[in-house]
Order: C-alpha cells, then structure tokens, then sequence
C-alpha cells in the first residue's frame, strides 16, 4: 500500500488530501513520525523521524495522531482482496504482503495481469492505491515493488534477474539495512556486482548467518515459500522518554515498567522466548541494540530485568543522555513443559578444516 496510514488519514478527511501529512506525535513534544504522505516526503520527512525535526523540515505540515484500529480496518479488507485470488497470502505488516500466485483461483494466466487485477480491485473497494513487484521470488518482488511507487507496477523477469541485481545499489537490497550497508561500503560494496565477488566464505565472515542469503540473492536465488502460517518473529515494548535521562537508577525504573508491560503481553499469548533485546536511544538519535540468547525460556519481570540490567552494561547509558528504551523478546516458544532449549557449537566458516570440531561449551 502507497503511504498506508497516511493515505487513509486523507481518504477519510478531504481537507487533507494534498497536504504534507504526518501521522505521529506531538511536534512539541518527543513523539516521532509512524508515517507521512508523499507530500511530506518531498521535505526529507521519513518514518521514526523525530516529530520536532520535521516541523523544521516543513512548518506547513498537518499532523494527526494514528489511529490503528482504522488502519487495521482497512488492511484487513485489502487482506481480503488478496484472498480472492490465491490462499498463500504472508502478511508482512499491515499495509504488505507475499502473494504466491503461480495457481491462482481465477485461473489468470499471467502474473502481472493479477497484480494489476488486484491493484484495480484495491482502489475500487477502499479508495486508496497500491504498488507491485512481480517475480519469480521474494527477494526480487520485494524490491520490485518499490520502485514505481506510488501506485506503479514492476515485473522482474527470471531472465533479467542477474543483470538487475548486478546494477542494484546494495542499500536497495531487501534485508540490507543503515548499519550493514555502511560496512558493506567500508568494504567496496556499493552494487549487487561488488557484492557478487565475495566468496560465501568471506561473506560468512563478516556478516555471519546472513552471509549465506546475501551470497545467494546476489545470484538471485531465493528458494523461500511464502508462508500463510508465518509466525511472529518477536514481541516488543518501547518507550520514548519525556525527557533525555542519564541516571541509571531511572533507567532502570522504565526497564522494569516495559518488562511488566511485556509480561502481560506474553501470559496473555501464553508465550515466551530464548533471546532477549535491549534497544537504547541516545539523545543524538543514535540506536544500538544488545541481545543475549539463554538455555531458560524468558517470560516474567524478573528474568527480563535480569538480563537487560547485565545488557545495559555493555551500552553509553550513563555516560550518554537516552531518550528511547526498548525489549523484544524473540526466538519464540509456547513450550513451558520443557523450559531449556539445546546449544549447539557450530563450525566457523573460516575453518578450512573438514574434521569436525567438538566443543566442551
């Protein structure tokens, strides 16, 4: 969907429609931006923004506070489009999807007739418009769709895959974010083609499990299923803090109200997870994250206070003012019956040995 919460914000109020929108917080306030229009986005304006920043951006901008449920609303009649034409739907927010529709139930012979059927469809029942990537995996659909938007269609074929990626700036790629591309580019990668003449060793090397999936997207391989039984990845809870804080013991208190907050979460969904994340904001909008994985499953306030106090260590707080903290719980299990979960050494990819290592750990 074409700048989601934005575009149903001026769907359902006119008087906005052509203005440079954001739905956020209060411009006065340390609220940041969740979404903004294409209007907006002509002044540099940008999701998680700080709402005080844009403002300077653009004095002229309208702001409105989110309203979920509406959103929600809305995704789910678009989910419900995407239904009628084929049942492997993977929503990957509320405003985006994987559709695999090689047997589709209208029998529509050509890919990019569906997208465009469904992006008709769209705009009929909701009013809003939608943009799509067409291909032969995730990876290239992915990024396919964004490069017509708003309300543009792209089809990648299986013959022009290769070429396309080669000439694909590597902070383009799906799954490549702020900090891997900066490393990539410390290390000569601007391009699919840069990236293309590292060895799998190499890539596993410096960027660890994911040095496989960049090794083989480059090449466009993607063997991944879309998945309508997907399962959340992870459980969160953040805040962004009135005011910049240094203390420690602060710090702490709003650790302990987010694992509360997250514990009420995870005994309603009878959930609990292995990884833990702690997300740390300094007041130059810096982020860092420190995650630890435990034998233990994690789900009570205790245990969550446990391991992001040892976490906090590892971060400037204290040193630096912080404005936003956070904890995810990932790695997910509804298994309480058995609450450990087995480690196993894996072979580093540098070790040109095929005897197998044996770890005591």
């Amino acid at each position: 969907m074409d700048a989601f919460f934005a575009s149903v914000e001026q769907m359902d109020n006119p008087k906005l429609r052509g203005k440079p929108l954001i739905v956020g917080g209060d411009p006065s306030g340390r609220g940041v931006v969740a979404a903004c229009s294409y209007e907006a986005r002509k002044f540099g304006i940008h999701s998680a923004m700080a709402c005080a920043r844009a403002i300077k951006l653009c004095p002229g901008a309208v702001f409105v506070r989110p309203r979920m449920q509406r959103y929600k609303e809305v995704s789910q009649m678009v989910m419900a489009i995407f239904l009628e034409y084929t049942d492997l739907v993977e929503p990957l927010s509320l405003d985006e999807a994987f559709l695999d529709i090689s047997n589709n139930k209208k029998n529509i012979p050509s890919a990019t007739w569906v997208a465009e059927a469904i992006r008709k469809e769209i705009f009929q029942k909701t009013g809003l418009t939608a943009s799509a990537g067409v291909s032969s995996n995730k990876f290239l659909a992915k990024v396919a769709s964004d490069i017509h938007k708003p309300n543009g269609q792209t089809v990648i074929t299986p013959e022009e895959a290769v070429p396309f990626i080669k000439r694909l700036p590597i902070g383009k790629f799906f799954g490549v974010g702020k900090v891997t591309e900066k490393k990539m580019h410390s290390m000569g990668i601007y391009t699919g083609a840069d990236l293309k003449k590292f060895s799998k060793q190499d890539l596993l090397l410096h960027f660890g499990k994911s040095g496989t999936f960049f090794y083989d997207i480059v090449r466009g391989n993607d063997q991944r299923s879309v998945n309508p039984e997907r399962v959340r990845n992870s459980i969160g809870s953040e805040v962004t803090l009135k005011e910049d804080v240094s203390r420690l013991e602060d710090i702490r208190d709003v650790l302990r109200n987010l694992s509360e907050k997250l514990e009420s979460i995870l005994q309603k969904r009878k959930i609990g997870g292995f990884t833990i994340t702690l997300k740390v904001r300094y007041s130059d909008f810096t982020t860092v994250t420190r995650s630890r994985t435990t034998r233990q499953l994690i789900y009570t306030v205790s245990e969550m206070l446990q391991h992001t106090v040892t976490l906090l260590k590892s971060t400037q707080a204290g040193k630096q003012k912080v404005r936003l903290l956070g904890i995810s719980i990932s790695n997910l299990s509804t298994d309480f019956t058995s609450r450990t979960v087995t480690m196993y050494q894996l072979k580093l990819p540098f070790l040109e040995s095929k005897q197998a290592v044996k770890s005591d750990s």
